[in-house]
């Protein structure tokens, strides 16, 4: 019978080295991804995309503060011999509207959409992401496929059916939107949006937890953790960045809208983008107004981009440093 030998355990500086060690394998591939993500020719190409985009917006918001006559007769280069400005055009566009909205009612408008409309597809896809990537049923995949599928309908297809859903104020003979069709308050607009907005945000969700280690979910299962637990303590946490990319695109997406806002929001409820349509006249000749109305527009998306770049990079560069 052969000796059973004493298994040597690794003391801690063997440990620390081991750790060491693979903290400059993760190093090091961070920065070969790095090295083949950034090129003299992409850097170029990032300054010069900026410049020309730099350019006409500098010469946009110098045009919002310039009296109406000179934005008329003038080019905007023309304030660095002439630096009449004024703040007109702002407080011309913010009671600029008609008789039952003015700009500064429909920024509100535009937040009251835009949170909601941003918040529920996320909160439905997270859950249905968690659904498709560790909860076996029977249909998944075909499931998934077609939701995955819904990407390609385009979204005019969409406007007829929804608006006759709204209006008659039931499916298959059940009353559950009666109060919104009655309404027509924002909830048109939520629900349009949510269902626009769920097929590509499922599946780039359900993209990111399907790349949570399957250790981490057995080991939840297995201390009695349900999936109430592992998705909120465990996939939401892991999959933040993706939730919060995916925002800054909804919200953008929303904020920006005009075709469905003609459609279902109208009235007392318009967001900014339906006014500002309206502002600009029937052939443009008010557009020194538009000047100051895209300025004011642009506010709260530059807030919310600035506040979640971190996690919005975060999220684009996910699983780029893997294998």
């Amino acid at each position: 019978m052969s000796a059973i030998l004493p298994v040597e355990l690794p003391d801690e500086a063997t440990k620390s080295q081991i750790r060491h060690g693979e903290r400059r394998q993760e190093t090091s591939a961070a920065k070969r991804t790095k090295k083949r993500l950034t090129s003299r020719g992409a850097t170029v190409a990032a300054l010069v995309i900026a410049v020309l985009w730099t350019i006409p917006t500098f010469g946009l918001f110098v045009s919002s503060f310039r009296p109406a006559q000179e934005v008329r007769t003038t080019g905007w280069w023309t304030l660095f011999s002439n630096w009449g400005l004024t703040l007109d055009n702002y407080s011309d566009v913010l009671q600029a509207g008609n008789s039952q909205l003015n700009l500064a009612g429909a920024f509100v408008n535009s937040i009251a959409i835009t949170l909601p409309a941003t918040l529920l597809p996320l909160i439905v896809a997270s859950l249905a992401a968690y659904a498709f990537a560790w909860i076996d049923f029977r249909g998944k995949n075909v499931l998934f496929i077609a939701v995955f599928a819904l990407q390609i309908v385009p979204l005019q297809m969409a406007l007829v059916p929804l608006l006759q859903f709204f209006s008659q104020g039931e499916i298959f003979g059940i009353p559950v939107v009666t109060a919104i069709s009655d309404a027509g308050g924002y909830s048109q607009v939520w629900i349009a949006h949510t269902m626009f907005a769920l097929p590509l945000a499922i599946y780039l969700l359900h993209n990111f937890v399907s790349e949570i280690p399957a250790d981490v979910i057995e080991a939840a299962r297995v201390d009695g953790a349900g999936h109430g637990q592992i998705f909120f303590r465990i996939v939401l946490p892991l999959t933040m960045p993706a939730i919060a990319s995916f925002a800054i695109f909804q919200f953008l997406w929303v904020w920006n809208d005009l075709l469905v806002a003609l459609i279902f929001a109208d009235g007392a409820v318009a967001p900014m983008t339906k006014l500002l349509a309206e502002i600009t006249g029937s052939r443009g000749q008010d557009w020194h107004l538009l000047t100051a109305g895209a300025f004011i527009s642009i506010l709260v998306p530059l807030l919310v981009f600035f506040s979640l770049q971190r996690y919005f990079v975060r999220g684009l560069l996910a699983g780029s440093t893997k294998g």
